[in-house]
């Protein structure tokens, strides 16, 4: 096995994937630089600077991606993808089923989330509960090096649409971003176990709706995706040390959902909790919990979600955010019902 740092792994299983392909092409502003190693390697054909208009490149990938090409089109921040919400919600997710399967959109739409790091609720959200309520998309997140690049290939051979997240406390590039302009005193809670880890000597794809099981435990499901992995596992280790033996369910995506992982751990369990980046109402929180009562199990319930506006105020950030704190306190009330 080989190490790499999270946005390492996802840059190498892309270059694995545009040498296999010749259809596959990046998109997006500064992507020329962003990417530069394969901006150099690919050209600028394949690796196409865009301007700064996510409603005009969106919707120019998904006639690409109708065409044959497999687009990866880069969306700086997901905070930003209201801006080609025509595009993704009225065409791309939608074109496969009102055509009877005769088009499809194999496109990927990478895009950065998550906070901690003191940029407000403008530039921090998550919104993979928003995204994954429209029909016709896939929503996959990541939370260590060797899924982040498992994950990718399997997003770009998929026919359909993927919106893949890549939190910024994960990806070195960002966290050397987010440490300029001021921030130089401002310690951000980054996991290490998801910032680099072990890889594959060789890619394969990883299927979209498999949950991974981190950790295995008989009390109580911890239930998470993206850097709040990090913060259930560190939960888990401090619940073990109050005699709460926790486990702990990674995810991957939010559209697949992975029904029967699921079911198979709480039905172990019988009680779960939720540990989401996202906002509390109307999302993935409460999603699981509805599934898992509709296939008929009884289960204690909690959940630690953002649950309103993001904050400016790190310290007001702090509290918004799920953290190991939030988790350990929600799971010991949990089981006390």
């Amino acid at each position: 096995m080989t190490k790499m740092g999270f946005a390492q792994a996802i840059e190498s299983a892309l270059t694995y994937a545009m040498v296999e392909d010749e259809n596959i092409i990046i998109m997006g502003e500064d992507v020329h630089t962003l990417r530069i190693n394969l901006f150099a390697r690919f050209g600028k054909e394949r690796v196409k600077h865009t301007p700064i208009s996510e409603g005009a490149f969106v919707g120019a990938a998904v006639t690409a991606a109708m065409a044959g090409l497999r687009p990866i089109v880069e969306v700086m921040l997901v905070d930003f993808i209201g801006v080609a919400m025509d595009a993704i919600l009225n065409q791309a997710a939608k074109i496969s089923f009102f055509s009877g399967n005769k088009w499809n959109v194999p496109l990927v739409i990478r895009t950065a989330c998550g906070g901690g790091y003191g940029d407000a609720g403008q530039h921090e959200q998550s919104l993979w509960g928003w995204l994954a309520h429209i029909p016709g998309l896939s929503i996959v997140v990541p939370s260590n090096p060797a899924d982040a690049g498992g994950l990718m290939l399997s997003s770009i051979y998929e026919d359909n649409p993927v919106i893949y997240f890549e939190h910024k406390l994960l990806a070195d590039y960002w966290l050397d971003f987010m440490g300029i302009g001021g921030r130089t005193t401002v310690s951000f809670d980054v996991p290490e176990q998801g910032i680099e880890g072990e890889v594959p000597e060789k890619w394969a794809p990883i299927p979209l709706g498999k949950l991974n099981r981190i950790k295995e435990g008989n009390d109580i499901t911890l239930v998470s995706l993206g850097v709040s992995v990090h913060r259930s596992i560190e939960a888990a280790h401090i619940l073990e040390e109050k005699g709460i033996s926790a486990e702990v369910l990674d995810l991957r995506c939010v559209v697949p959902l992975d029904i029967e992982g699921l079911k198979k751990s709480v039905s172990k369990t019988e009680a779960v909790l939720i540990v989401d980046e996202d906002y509390k109402s109307f999302g993935l929180s409460g999603e699981i919990c509805a599934i898992l009562l509709e296939e008929g199990l009884l289960f204690k319930y909690g959940r630690v979600c953002t649950e309103n506006t993001i904050p400016y105020s790190r310290e007001l950030e702090d509290q918004a955010l799920p953290n190991a704190k939030r988790i350990i306190d929600e799971a010991v009330k949990i089981l006390k019902k």
